[in-house]
């Protein structure tokens, strides 16, 4: 199929080895943090946090992350152009989500005489993901991959190597990034650069995906 999107996911791949010297244009960089912010999410509750690392100090600490487990991601903490933390907020609130409804008025998309109906209306779909300690955290996980995986097509599209990393240490970034994340928890986090020729075995492969009728059903 010659479509772009088909072509673009198709070109899309994890990479497996960064070249350290070549970094993301800061305009392509502020393509990739608006169409971040732009990502879906259930009752548009947007509860996360994304914590990109440029500098090397910053991917130093994510380095540190790595002291007991899962090594095999560490090297791309430093050769990656850029890493982003993928954070969520394990006890969303009403609270969080009035400042939501605040901007859908604002911003004209919400009618100011549905505040109510939209505020206690969409959060009681919150409420069912909610138990009773106020722990919500596998309901806005969810929403977090839903942003990760509308990052992982922009990049593409703007011909961006990408490693999507669930190995990764949540207590240890916890600690290290403890005053960014506020309370948020990160459980997984995003490579992006551009891959190493010759070293990244992985590039140029083709795909493997299972067929189509073993996965969609048209009723």
């Amino acid at each position: 199929m010659s479509h772009q999107i088909i072509q673009d996911l198709n070109n899309r791949y994890t990479a497996k080895k960064y070249d350290a010297s070549k970094r993301i244009s800061a305009e392509d960089m502020n393509v990739l943090k608006e169409a971040i912010r732009l990502s879906a999410s259930s009752i548009n509750s947007q509860p996360w946090k994304f914590i990109v690392l440029e500098t090397d100090a910053a991917k130093k600490r994510f380095s540190d992350t790595f002291a007991n487990m899962h090594q095999f991601n560490q090297p791309h903490a430093t050769e990656a152009s850029h890493v982003i933390l993928f954070a969520h907020n394990p006890h969303y609130t009403k609270d969080d989500y009035r400042k939501v409804v605040d901007s859908e008025v604002a911003s004209g998309h919400l009618p100011a005489e549905m505040y109510d109906n939209m505020l206690n209306g969409a959060y009681a779909f919150a409420d069912l993901n909610t138990d009773e300690s106020g722990f919500n955290g596998n309901w806005t996980k969810a929403q977090t991959y839903i942003a990760i995986g509308n990052t992982l097509h922009v990049l593409a599209r703007l011909g961006i190597d990408s490693t999507p990393m669930e190995g990764v240490d949540p207590e240890l970034i916890g600690e290290i990034f403890k005053d960014e994340l506020n309370g948020y928890e990160c459980q997984f986090a995003l490579a992006i650069g551009y891959h190493k020729d010759g070293e990244d075995y992985n590039h140029g492969l083709p795909k493997a995906r299972l067929p189509e009728a073993d996965v969609i059903t048209v009723l």
